[in-house]
């Protein structure tokens, strides 16, 4: 499992509130390049988010769907990317000192071929991705943050 962290300088609610914000993920989410539509109950168990992934002309029409919501504390997401497969991606965050969160992204695939692949490869392509996911985060929370 690839694991990411970084502390981002906005309380925990202020972050979940981008994840909470389907429409945004394309925006922070590293491969993923449009937001098709997004169901009116997200993130709520069972809705979904759907997406395209990869560059065009080859990039891959999917969704993403909400295994677990615990506001504004935890997410946790199935995200397809068929033909390539599925990872279960978990969102923690935890209140550190004033105002400030600390975010976790922990990805693993769970079904597909990329789940048969799995090496250090992969590890670090994700590690790599999830690292900039985090910083893209990061702006738009702290950009919420000057804007109030």
């Amino acid at each position: 499992m690839a694991i990411v962290e970084k502390v981002i300088d906005a309380p925990p609610q202020q972050v979940f509130d981008v994840l909470a914000d389907g429409w945004t993920y394309s925006d922070w989410v590293v491969g993923t390049t449009h937001v098709r539509d997004v169901d009116d109950h997200w993130p709520q168990v069972g809705s979904r988010l759907h997406h395209r992934a990869g560059p065009w002309p080859l990039s891959l029409q999917d969704a993403s769907t909400v295994l677990l919501c615990e506001p504004p504390h935890r997410l946790v997401l199935r995200a397809g990317l068929w033909p390539a497969g599925e990872a279960i991606v978990t969102f923690t965050l935890e209140p550190v000192g004033e105002g400030a969160t600390r975010v976790r992204i922990g990805e693993e695939f769970a079904a597909g071929p990329l789940r048969w692949a799995r090496n250090k490869v992969n590890d670090l392509v994700l590690h790599l991705r999830n690292r900039e996911t985090l910083a893209r985060l990061s702006d738009i929370a702290t950009r919420q943050k000057d804007r109030r």
